[in-house]
């Protein structure tokens, strides 16, 4: 049998061609000389098969990728190495350089392919809203009888900067374009509705309150109809903050602790603890602030009673010693609170 390209005599041939032949005529690779992909100016994000992909990947990373995409292995070759290289960047385009080794036939072979990349960009359906001021939800912030305090905002902005920065990693539109502080409260616009709500939930856990939600249809789309909608979550703090006094079902207790699911009070008239759900808020007044505690200092201990001064008329006051105080000495400083006028040390 003779090869058809140089006329050799071979008792084996291969497709045709002795061995010589076939190994000068095969490639490894079969890769374009120009591939383009989609880009998002704002996030790097690629459009695929339809839809967009991959956000906030570098550009190195994106052009290795589809230059990756683009490239099939012949299957006669084995143990495949392949190296990519960007050359140089020429505007949107990678000039590239694709170098691969592999053994065909037993014989090693090394090839080596150019490949421009071009980034052909645009703007993501996500990073659109974005630019626009998109949103989806509003919370607002609200307080049932009082002013929301200036350190009390700064840790819901702490929460929701927190919560949102693990959202953002399943929901691009996981954002705030406005936040606006009016006369009752605050509100925070919301990209995404999915993501407004869990944030809710995220405040709730933290500061308590009650949640409402109210919808708003704002317009219609053109071209299917469909009523679009946003929707107002409100959430009402409570009255009060942990360490403040209330009075609940005729108990004077302090708030040790607030959460999405309870409150935990302290019954100061016996020590025990107790819950509040907040459906039975509406039983609980506000009796005193935490700021409002006083210190002062004891003045004598004897094996039953803790002499103290009070703070607002500087009497001494004796107090059965308890569980609660029977550490106390002499010149101790200690916290006290007046309610009701009856004094509580704390």
């Amino acid at each position: 049998m003779f090869c058809y390209q140089c006329g050799k005599s071979e008792s084996k041939l291969i497709e045709g061609l002795c061995l010589q032949c076939f190994i000068k005529e095969f490639s490894i690779l079969a890769i374009p000389n120009e591939v383009s992909v989609k880009v998002c100016t704002y996030c790097n994000a690629t459009f695929s098969k339809g839809k967009w992909i991959n956000a906030n990947l570098d550009e190195e990373e994106i052009i290795y990728r589809n230059i990756e995409n683009s490239i099939e292995i012949n299957p006669i070759a084995k143990n495949s190495i392949i190296d990519m290289h960007i050359l140089q960047m020429r505007g949107t385009i990678a000039e590239s350089i694709v170098e691969v080794r592999g053994d065909v036939l037993k014989e090693e072979i090394f090839e080596e392919h150019e490949i421009n990349v071009r980034l052909k960009k645009d703007i993501c359906p996500t990073c659109s809203k974005r630019n626009s001021g998109y949103y989806e939800a509003v919370i607002q912030i609200r307080s049932q009888a009082r002013k929301i305090d200036s350190k009390q905002l700064k840790e819901i902005d702490m929460v929701i900067s927190k919560t949102l920065e693990k959202l953002y990693k399943k929901d691009k539109l996981a954002y705030i374009p406005t936040k606006s502080e009016i006369k009752e409260g605050v509100d925070y616009y919301i990209g995404s509705l999915k993501s407004g709500r869990k944030l809710a939930l995220a405040i709730k856990e933290s500061f308590g309150g009650m949640i409402t939600e109210s919808e708003r249809l704002v317009t219609k789309n053109k071209s299917t109809g469909k009523e679009i909608y946003r929707v107002w979550i409100a959430i009402r703090l409570p009255n009060f903050n942990k360490g403040d006094f209330i009075k609940f079902n005729n108990k004077t207790a302090k708030i040790l602790n607030i959460n999405g699911k309870k409150i935990v009070a302290l019954d100061l008239d016996n020590n025990n603890t107790f819950n509040i759900s907040w459906n039975m808020l509406g039983n609980a007044e506000i009796l005193k602030k935490n700021n409002e505690v006083k210190k002062t200092i004891v003045i004598s201990r004897s094996p039953k009673i803790l002499q103290i001064l009070d703070p607002n008329t500087f009497e001494v006051v004796d107090f059965p010693i308890n569980q609660n105080i029977q550490d106390y000495s002499s010149e101790d400083e200690i916290k006290t609170v007046f309610i009701n006028n009856k004094l509580y040390i704390l």
